[in-house]
C-alpha cells in the first residue's frame, strides 16, 4: 500500500462538509493538526464551531468514509476533539469567508 501523507489526508478532508454551513471543515479552520505515526495511524485534532455541537459524530463518520477512499482503514483513524484554542472566524480560509460573505 502506498504511503499516505498528511497532505493527502488534509486534501481529502476538504471534501467533508460542515452539515450546517455546507463549507468544508478544512476551509472553516476546524482541522488543527494531522499526525501520522510509523504504524500508519492517522490522528486528526480538530474542533467545532461551538462547544456541544451535536454534529460531531456526523462529521467524524463522513471524514472516516472519505479517508477510507485513500486506503486508510477505519481502525487507523482517530479523532481528538479540542476546544483549546477555541475556534474563531479568524481560522477560516479566505474562500470560506467569501462563501459566507464575510
Amino acid at each position: 500500500m502506498a504511503k499516505i501523507s498528511e497532505r493527502a489526508i488534509r486534501a481529502k478532508l476538504t471534501e467533508v462538509m460542515d452539515p450546517e454551513l455546507n463549507i468544508s471543515i478544512v476551509d472553516l479552520g476546524l482541522v488543527y493538526k494531522i499526525t501520522l505515526d510509523n504504524l500508519g495511524k492517522a490522528k486528526i485534532t480538530m474542533t467545532l464551531t461551538t462547544i456541544g455541537c451535536p454534529l460531531f459524530s456526523l462529521i467524524e463518520q463522513e471524514a472516516k468514509s472519505k479517508l477510507k477512499e485513500l486506503g486508510l482503514p477505519e481502525d487507523k483513524i482517530s479523532f481528538e476533539l479540542t476546544f483549546d484554542p477555541p475556534w474563531s472566524m479568524d481560522k477560516m480560509s479566505e474562500r470560506a469567508k467569501a462563501m459566507l460573505g464575510i
